[in-house]
């Protein structure tokens, strides 16, 4: 039995060194679990400082373990010729593995070296003393000088600009924005990400390419100036980058997302690897860094580049440190994307709002974006004015940004709903994309969310979408990914997000086998004014034919303005409504009519003219716009204060029993309006039923009366009222 697991070999810098290494994984079961007396004979003959290897199977014997095998490398790499060798160990995903690295610069030594570890370690092991060490050393030396040399490392060393992106989410949309910054400069433009290679925005080879095949790539297709290059964790561990430097490295953030694999358990092991990028940017480059994630912002210290942090917060002491320490800092400061210098007046480059990809500032996660891809855009040295013209030219729809939060709007009976594809694939950015849902959504409308994730997350965080996405949608329904669920069970998948669900008092989730089929469903459900949203990723294509074929349209820039707006209960003339009420008599209504005349029929300013001509004792002539108004999809919080308004207007021109149906219509949907019931019975009063009218004003008093006596009399009061009606 061997103890060799693998023998890996990391092209580029990687999680152990800045430059092309071995990841040497071995099984030291036996020597973890052996007695003292054993390991002890296999750790002394190597010159292993200290003689205490601990209790077998304890932490204690695990760091001897690592001794052991360190010392061997070093003592069979000099055996073998190398005087110097560098070499770094640590624990491996099973509790007995130990994970060793070294410095490679020819391929079939630096596996036969890796073979030759194993074979003497195993011997070692076999044995009850260690006289004869020496000759097992130099018989696997012996190999190791025999091997063929073989290649030597393929990481690029790059003739043009090149930006390293990472980050849990939001690298993606980084390097996209990135991209098309750098070719409104002018110049052509490489990238890779998840989605596959592209060149001045052609697709040249589509698939998973953002690891160190991507970065090959992107820097060799023709007339490339500068490269953008999208790095995920697993590239950085089972490859290495695939640039031996870069001039800009970018890190969005580090949360929760593929723990569990590779030996990667926690957020600061996840976030040790995703540091790589910004331990290899040049000394003349720049660290761009999330100053809001701590983890992000300790990078700096090994990275040999010059601080550049980006901040929400524009009294970040994140910023401070930055420019304390030379660098720079990008942030929002009264609503402007704003750069920091020390010593000088923040840089103003546009207002946020006027940046599409933030979805008029509603998507901090992607203002946090621009941010980042801002400070890379000026950290290569892009013309300032082609950072702003690409900042606003940058539109988060399905043919600049796909599947990153591409909203569309699709007409049904009534009016409108709003579709949000994203692909959401962790806490974090399920969190950002409801968060989304929730401010394009009208008041007193619905979110509705289709919710799926890969199989390759802990039961923890499947469990943990599921209560995120059951607390904050009014209605969810499991979407599976059967291209993947990478080792589970689509049940299995399912029944942890409905555990999570479940934790929060959601039990009804039905379920879906793909995306598609999920938004079919929820679409079929949704009324004028609600928000739809899926997590797509496998279906991405079929997701943006299917709403094509349906009629459904991508948001424009105003669009998604005036859906941000209207979710607030405002409109997008709410200024103008506002100055027009300051007015009075002739003039208010003048200055209502001009809004009402360019608006096609819009609610709101129905509603607004009818409440004017109301004011001016015309209460008559208002009935026809109120009608038209709640005809035409007003919504709240205006709808309920129209229907009453209206009543209003028919009792003043006599029409109480078109008056009365409509607030009986109104107190069916609205049965704890106290404004209707107050109104439904000065119209009884009106018609003669007195003796109703009476009960019903004394059942809304009843049923607003508190404390002291007064609460104490509540019952008696509307059992009265009670007998009062026929």
């Amino acid at each position: 039995m061997t103890s060799l697991v693998e023998v890996r070999l990391l092209d580029g810098p990687n999680l152990y060194f800045p430059r092309a290494a071995v990841k040497l994984t071995l099984d030291a079961a036996e020597l973890i679990g052996a007695p003292a007396s054993r390991a002890r004979a296999a750790g002394t003959p190597l010159g292993v400082p200290g003689t205490q290897p601990g209790e077998a199977g304890s932490e204690q014997r695990q760091q001897f373990a690592m001794r052991v095998v360190r010392q061997l490398v070093r003592r069979l790499a000099m055996a073998s010729g190398v005087t110097r060798l560098a070499v770094r160990a640590r624990t491996g995903a099973d509790v007995h593995h130990v994970v060793l690295a070294y410095p490679w610069r020819h391929a079939g030594r630096a596996e036969a070296l890796g073979h030759a570890v194993a074979a003497v370690l195993d011997a070692l092991l076999d044995r009850d003393d260690g006289d004869d060490t020496a000759a097992v050393l130099e018989s696997a030396a012996s190999t190791v000088r025999s091997a063929e040399l073989g290649r030597t490392p393929s990481a690029l060393r790059p003739r043009v600009p090149v930006v390293s992106v990472t980050g849990t989410n939001g690298k993606t949309t980084t390097t996209r924005l990135l991209a098309h910054l750098a070719m409104t400069a002018g110049l052509r433009t490489g990238w890779s990400s998840t989605d596959g290679v592209v060149v001045q925005g052609e697709m040249i080879e589509p698939g998973d390419y953002s690891g160190p095949a991507g970065a090959r790539r992107v820097l060799e297709a023709s007339g490339v100036q500068v490269g953008v290059l999208e790095t995920a964790r697993g590239g950085l561990l089972l490859r290495g980058m695939g640039v031996v430097a870069n001039d800009v490295s970018v890190v969005t953030n580090v949360s929760a997302d593929h723990l569990g694999l590779q030996g990667i358990d926690t957020l600061d092991q996840l976030a040790e690897v995703k540091s790589v990028i910004t331990r290899v940017t040049k000394r003349s480059g720049w660290t761009v860094l999330n100053g809001d994630d701590p983890r992000v912002l300790a990078m700096r210290a090994l990275s040999p580049g010059q601080p550049f942090v980006f901040s929400l917060d524009p009294g970040s002491p994140a910023l401070r440190e930055s420019l304390n320490a030379g660098g720079r800092g990008i942030t929002v400061l009264d609503g402007d994307v704003a750069v920091l210098s020390s010593g000088a007046d923040p840089d103003r480059l546009v207002h946020v709002v006027d940046v599409p990809v933030t979805l008029s500032g509603l998507s901090e996660h992607n203002v946090a974006n621009a941010l980042a891809a801002t400070a890379a855009a000026l950290g290569l040295g892009l013309p300032r004015d082609a950072v702003v013209d690409g900042l606003r030219s940058f539109r988060p729809d399905p043919s600049l940004n796909p599947g990153r939060m591409n909203l569309y709007t699709v007409a049904v009976p009534g009016g409108s709903v709003t579709v949000v594809v994203d692909l959401a694939h962790n806490e974090a950015g399920l969190e950002a994309l409801l968060h989304v849902c929730r401010g394009v959504c009208e008041p007193g409308s619905r979110v509705l969310l289709g919710l799926g994730t890969a199989g390759d997350r802990t039961d923890v965080i499947l469990m943990s979408m599921g209560a995120i996405a059951a607390m904050a949608a009014d209605r969810v329904a499991v979407v599976h990914k059967e291209r993947y669920l990478r080792g589970r069970s689509a049940e299995d998948l399912e029944s942890w997000l409905r555990r999570g669900a479940a934790s929060v008092g959601v039990l009804d989730l039905p379920s879906f086998g793909s995306e598609l089929e999920g938004l079919q469903h929820l679409l079929a459900d949704a009324g004028p004014g609600d928000v739809v949203a899926v997590m797509a990723h496998a279906d991405r294509d079929d997701v943006q034919a299917w709403l094509a074929s349906v009629g459904g349209t991508p948001d424009e820039p105003d669009t998604v303005r005036a859906k941000v707006v209207a979710a607030r209960g405002q409109h997008p003339e709410e200024d103008a409504i506002v100055a027009a009420r300051d007015l009075t008599g002739d003039a208010r209504l003048a200055a209502i009519g001009s809004l009402v005349a360019g608006s096609r029929g819009d609610a709101r300013l129905l509603y607004e003219r009818a409440s004017a001509l109301d004011a001016e004792g015309r209460g008559a002539e208002s009935v026809t716009d109120y009608r038209k108004a709640l005809a035409n999809g007003l919504r709240e919080p205006h709808r309920t204060a129209a229907r009453v308004q209206l009543a209003s207007s028919l009792r003043g021109a006599g029409e109480l029993d078109l008056a009365l149906a409509e607030l009986d219509a109104l107190l069916v949907d609205r049965p704890d309006s106290a404004t209707a019931a107050a109104f439904r019975a000065l119209v009884l009063h009106d018609l003669g039923r007195s003796t109703e009218a009476v009960a019903q004003a004394v059942s809304e008093l009843a049923r607003h009366l508190a404390g002291g006596d007064a609460e104490a009399f509540a019952a008696t009061l509307q059992a009265d009222a009670e007998r009062l009606t026929p």
